[in-house]
């Protein structure tokens, strides 16, 4: 097992707390205090600080920013994607968030293991099938793939939103993987 400060398998200079700017620690102040600790993610792009910026921009503009996409609906997503992917960080991360979001401590862990065994809406089950087949054969998506999700109920905006989470956790993921970033051992206990 990874030992809990393991951030990354790479020896990279990540500065402490008082040498970031005002701003991120703040950022890191409220991840604190909502989730009791700092995601390693964050960590991790903090010993580059350009590249924090626009990774934290993003990912709260994609997760949290307006969307008729629910956050459950955008965590499913991102745990459907990293489970593709078999990113051990955004599984744990996202699953629990799925359980947070949905209230259900299974969601997480059906969605990681097999989405198609979860009892979903016809809604959650076409917008993973997207998100899925994004992942797996991406240029393999074609205009019926779209129209599935149309009838299921989305509009092409909520198709954009859609592939830009997908697109997002696929790009995540790969570097996830690529460093061995591992979860905060805290995630595995939240929402249970």
């Amino acid at each position: 097992m990874s030992q809990p400060d393991h951030i990354t398998a790479l020896d990279l200079k990540y500065p402490s707390r008082d040498e970031l700017p005002a701003d991120v620690k703040k950022y890191f102040d409220v991840c604190d205090d909502k989730l009791g600790m700092v995601p390693n993610v964050l960590k991790a792009y903090s010993q580059n600080m350009a590249q924090f910026e626009v990774f934290s921009k993003y990912y709260n503009e994609l997760m949290f920013g307006e969307s008729n996409l629910t956050a459950l609906e955008r965590e499913m997503i991102a745990v459907a994607v990293s489970s593709q992917n078999h990113c051990f960080y955004c599984i744990v991360a996202h699953g629990a968030a799925v359980r947070k979001y949905s209230g259900d401590p299974a969601l997480g862990e059906l969605i990681a293991t097999n989405y198609r065994a979860a009892e979903l809406s016809v809604r959650h089950r076409a917008m993973l099938d997207f998100a899925v087949k994004m992942t797996v054969s991406p240029d393999c998506i074609i205009e019926s793939d779209r129209q599935a999700l149309r009838d299921a109920g989305f509009n092409d905006q909520d198709i954009w939103d859609i592939a830009n989470v997908a697109a997002f956790y696929n790009m995540t993921n790969r570097v996830a993987g690529a460093v061995d970033m591992q979860p905060n051992p805290e995630y595995h206990a939240l929402d249970r």
